[in-house]
Protein backbone atom coordinates (compact mmCIF):
# COMPACT_ATOMS: atom_id res chain seq x y z
CA UNK A 1 0.00 0.00 0.00
CA UNK A 2 3.12 2.20 0.20
CA UNK A 3 2.77 4.86 -2.57
CA UNK A 4 -0.92 4.21 -3.13
CA UNK A 5 -3.78 6.37 -1.41
CA UNK A 6 -6.01 5.06 0.75
CA UNK A 7 -9.02 4.04 -1.37
CA UNK A 8 -12.17 2.43 -0.91
CA UNK A 9 -13.09 1.27 -4.63
CA UNK A 10 -10.71 -1.79 -4.26
CA UNK A 11 -14.18 -2.88 -2.18
CA UNK A 12 -16.78 -2.35 -4.61
CA UNK A 13 -16.32 -5.82 -6.29
CA UNK A 14 -16.77 -7.24 -3.04
CA UNK A 15 -20.77 -5.93 -2.26
CA UNK A 16 -23.48 -7.53 -4.50
CA UNK A 17 -24.83 -4.67 -6.47
CA UNK A 18 -28.20 -4.99 -4.01
CA UNK A 19 -26.24 -4.21 -1.21
CA UNK A 20 -24.52 -1.22 -2.97
CA UNK A 21 -27.58 0.60 -3.92
CA UNK A 22 -29.16 0.25 -0.43
CA UNK A 23 -26.88 2.81 1.27
CA UNK A 24 -26.50 5.20 -1.69
CA UNK A 25 -30.65 5.39 -1.19
CA UNK A 26 -30.17 6.45 2.52
CA UNK A 27 -27.02 8.54 1.56
CA UNK A 28 -29.34 10.26 -0.87
CA UNK A 29 -32.13 10.76 1.48
CA UNK A 30 -29.98 12.00 4.16
CA UNK A 31 -28.37 14.69 1.75
CA UNK A 32 -32.15 15.76 0.48
CA UNK A 33 -32.81 15.94 4.50
CA UNK A 34 -29.56 17.96 5.26
CA UNK A 35 -30.10 20.25 2.32
CA UNK A 36 -33.29 21.30 3.10
CA UNK A 37 -32.27 21.36 7.04
CA UNK A 38 -29.88 23.58 6.18
CA UNK A 39 -31.74 25.88 3.59
CA UNK A 40 -34.93 26.24 6.60
CA UNK A 41 -32.02 27.04 9.06
CA UNK A 42 -30.40 29.98 7.31
CA UNK A 43 -34.22 31.01 6.38
CA UNK A 44 -34.33 30.99 9.85
CA UNK A 45 -32.46 33.14 11.18
CA UNK A 46 -32.88 36.00 8.54
CA UNK A 47 -36.42 35.59 9.37
CA UNK A 48 -38.58 38.14 11.38
CA UNK A 49 -41.25 37.23 14.26
CA UNK A 50 -43.23 39.15 11.39
CA UNK A 51 -42.51 37.10 8.74
CA UNK A 52 -43.27 33.99 10.80
CA UNK A 53 -46.84 34.85 12.25
CA UNK A 54 -48.29 33.83 8.65
CA UNK A 55 -48.41 30.38 9.84
CA UNK A 56 -50.24 28.80 12.37
CA UNK A 57 -47.59 27.15 14.38
CA UNK A 58 -50.34 25.46 16.99
CA UNK A 59 -52.23 24.04 13.95
CA UNK A 60 -48.88 22.64 12.64
CA UNK A 61 -48.41 20.83 16.29
CA UNK A 62 -52.40 19.85 16.10
CA UNK A 63 -52.14 21.82 19.34
CA UNK A 64 -54.18 24.77 21.07
CA UNK A 65 -52.52 28.05 22.69
CA UNK A 66 -54.27 26.81 25.86
CA UNK A 67 -52.10 23.55 25.42
CA UNK A 68 -48.96 23.36 28.84
CA UNK A 69 -45.32 22.67 27.26
CA UNK A 70 -45.44 19.65 28.53
CA UNK A 71 -48.64 18.64 25.99
CA UNK A 72 -46.65 20.69 23.09
CA UNK A 73 -43.71 18.42 23.44
CA UNK A 74 -45.31 15.12 23.42
CA UNK A 75 -47.58 16.17 20.25
CA UNK A 76 -44.17 17.78 18.75
CA UNK A 77 -42.35 14.34 19.31
CA UNK A 78 -45.29 12.22 17.78
CA UNK A 79 -45.29 14.15 14.70
CA UNK A 80 -41.61 14.14 14.39
CA UNK A 81 -41.53 10.35 14.73
CA UNK A 82 -44.00 10.29 12.15
CA UNK A 83 -42.13 12.45 9.93
CA UNK A 84 -38.62 12.39 9.97
CA UNK A 85 -36.86 11.51 7.35
CA UNK A 86 -34.56 8.87 9.20
CA UNK A 87 -38.08 7.16 10.00
CA UNK A 88 -39.51 6.58 6.72
CA UNK A 89 -39.74 3.79 4.30
CA UNK A 90 -37.47 2.04 1.50
CA UNK A 91 -40.30 2.45 -0.98
CA UNK A 92 -41.62 6.02 -0.19
CA UNK A 93 -41.33 7.80 -3.91
CA UNK A 94 -38.74 10.71 -3.69
CA UNK A 95 -41.42 13.41 -4.50
CA UNK A 96 -43.41 12.35 -1.40
CA UNK A 97 -40.12 12.47 0.71
CA UNK A 98 -38.99 16.27 -0.22
CA UNK A 99 -42.67 16.80 1.17
CA UNK A 100 -42.98 14.83 4.68
CA UNK A 101 -39.10 16.78 4.87
CA UNK A 102 -40.84 19.94 4.18
CA UNK A 103 -43.39 18.89 6.56
CA UNK A 104 -40.72 18.06 9.33
CA UNK A 105 -38.94 21.16 9.38
CA UNK A 106 -42.54 22.97 9.84
CA UNK A 107 -42.98 21.02 12.15
CA UNK A 108 -39.60 21.42 13.83
CA UNK A 109 -39.97 25.11 13.36
CA UNK A 110 -43.36 25.36 14.72
CA UNK A 111 -41.46 23.79 18.16
CA UNK A 112 -39.01 25.94 18.26
CA UNK A 113 -40.88 28.56 18.36
CA UNK A 114 -43.61 27.24 20.78
CA UNK A 115 -41.13 24.81 22.74
CA UNK A 116 -39.04 28.40 24.13
CA UNK A 117 -41.54 30.38 26.90
CA UNK A 118 -39.98 33.70 25.54
CA UNK A 119 -40.55 33.23 21.88
CA UNK A 120 -44.23 31.35 22.49
CA UNK A 121 -44.79 34.50 24.45
CA UNK A 122 -43.39 36.92 21.25
CA UNK A 123 -45.76 34.91 19.22
CA UNK A 124 -48.94 34.73 20.83
CA UNK A 125 -48.56 38.32 21.39
CA UNK A 126 -48.37 38.77 17.86
CA UNK A 127 -51.22 36.18 16.93
CA UNK A 128 -53.33 38.52 19.45
CA UNK A 129 -52.40 41.29 18.08
CA UNK A 130 -53.39 40.25 14.24
CA UNK A 131 -56.74 39.03 15.65
CA UNK A 132 -57.37 42.37 16.90
CA UNK A 133 -56.93 43.95 14.11
CA UNK A 134 -59.00 41.49 11.97
CA UNK A 135 -62.05 41.58 14.84
CA UNK A 136 -62.07 44.74 16.13
CA UNK A 137 -61.38 48.27 13.93
CA UNK A 138 -58.84 50.71 15.97
CA UNK A 139 -60.54 53.28 18.08
CA UNK A 140 -57.86 55.93 18.80
CA UNK A 141 -54.08 56.05 18.29
CA UNK A 142 -52.44 56.88 21.08
CA UNK A 143 -48.51 57.59 21.94
CA UNK A 144 -46.99 55.90 25.34
CA UNK A 145 -46.42 59.51 26.63
CA UNK A 146 -50.31 60.38 26.81
CA UNK A 147 -50.88 57.35 29.04
CA UNK A 148 -50.60 57.18 32.63
CA UNK A 149 -47.89 55.33 34.68
CA UNK A 150 -49.42 53.53 37.02
CA UNK A 151 -46.77 53.23 38.96
CA UNK A 152 -48.55 50.44 41.93
CA UNK A 153 -49.51 48.03 38.89
CA UNK A 154 -46.24 49.15 37.13
CA UNK A 155 -47.82 49.48 33.83
CA UNK A 156 -49.01 52.59 31.16
CA UNK A 157 -52.80 53.37 31.69
CA UNK A 158 -55.75 54.92 29.76
CA UNK A 159 -59.43 55.52 30.53
CA UNK A 160 -61.77 53.90 28.02
CA UNK A 161 -64.69 56.09 27.72
CA UNK A 162 -67.06 53.19 28.50
CA UNK A 163 -65.29 53.22 32.17
CA UNK A 164 -62.88 50.37 31.50
CA UNK A 165 -59.07 50.82 31.12
CA UNK A 166 -56.26 50.06 28.67
CA UNK A 167 -53.43 48.50 30.44
CA UNK A 168 -50.02 47.78 28.95
CA UNK A 169 -46.87 47.19 31.14
CA UNK A 170 -43.56 48.26 30.66
CA UNK A 171 -42.26 45.16 29.25
CA UNK A 172 -44.99 45.11 26.83
CA UNK A 173 -44.91 48.21 25.63
CA UNK A 174 -42.19 47.73 22.80
CA UNK A 175 -43.59 44.62 21.53
CA UNK A 176 -47.32 45.52 21.86
CA UNK A 177 -48.69 47.96 19.65
CA UNK A 178 -52.74 46.90 19.62
CA UNK A 179 -53.95 47.05 23.36
CA UNK A 180 -57.80 45.95 23.85
CA UNK A 181 -59.63 47.93 26.48
CA UNK A 182 -60.38 45.60 29.59
CA UNK A 183 -63.63 46.15 29.42
CA UNK A 184 -65.76 46.80 26.38
CA UNK A 185 -64.72 45.63 22.71
CA UNK A 186 -62.48 49.00 22.01
CA UNK A 187 -58.95 48.78 20.57
CA UNK A 188 -56.46 51.56 20.77
CA UNK A 189 -53.14 51.60 18.68
CA UNK A 190 -49.53 52.71 20.49
CA UNK A 191 -47.68 55.05 18.24
CA UNK A 192 -43.93 54.49 19.16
Amino acid sequence: MQGRPYSLHYLLPVFPPSLLFFPFQIALRIFLFLTALSRSLHSQTEMALEQITGKDWYQILGAQPSDSPAELKRKYQRLALLYHPDKQKADVPAGEVEERVQRFIEIDQAWKILGNEETKKEYDLQQRENNLTKEWPVHAQISLEDMSWNEDEQCYTLSCRCGGSYAVSKSESKDVSLVCCDTCSLVIEILR
